[in-house]
């Protein structure tokens, strides 16, 4: 009896090792799948980043158009002073005559005739204003096409109805 007690505590040790050894494979399996799960948990985070890291980028690009194109349109919506004023200094400093004859053509359709008058403020004195002799839009642009200087400053602007100019006058300086 004592060798039955024997051989079945020698069997009961076996079989513990045995458990043993399978439970301990068991932890270092349950330990692979969960290295396994927080690396896929990982990657899913660092995917996740990136598509977020991507969308920042796109709506930074979108502002940036946006505010592009709010320039833009502050761009064009100058004031007839300043586009006259750059209509008349592209055609003094023009290189050859149909550039000047371009942007002449083109500065005409500010006014509402090519004959609109234009005053040429000489001097002022006490709210009083002595002025050249009078001229044409079309006459004093093409003065500024054969003197090549453009010595005025835009001074007085009317409109018509339709926004069109009916008489300007310029500052001597």
């Amino acid at each position: 009896m004592m060798r039955t007690i024997r051989n079945s505590s020698k069997l009961s040790m076996i079989a513990l090792l045995v458990l043993l050894m399978f439970g301990g494979a068991g932890c270092k399996s349950k330990k692979k799948a969960m290295e396994a799960q927080a690396a896929a948990e990982k990657a899913r985070l660092e995917q996740e980043a990136a598509a977020q890291r991507e969308r920042e980028a796109e709506l930074k690009r979108q502002r940036e158009a946006e505010e592009e194109a709010k320039r833009a349109a502050e761009a064009r919506r100058e004031t007839p002073a300043q586009k006259l004023d750059l209509y008349f200094s592209a055609i003094a400093n023009s290189g050859n005559v149909n550039s000047a004859n371009s942007s002449i053509n083109e500065a005409l359709s500010l006014f509402s005739s090519p004959d609109t008058p234009v005053l040429i403020v000489i001097a002022e004195e006490n709210g009083q204003k002595d002025y050249d002799r009078p001229t044409t839009i079309r006459d004093y642009m093409n003065y500024l096409k054969d003197t090549k200087k453009n010595m005025n400053k835009i001074g007085n602007i009317k409109f018509d109805n339709t926004g069109k100019i009916t008489e300007l006058e310029l500052i001597r300086q």
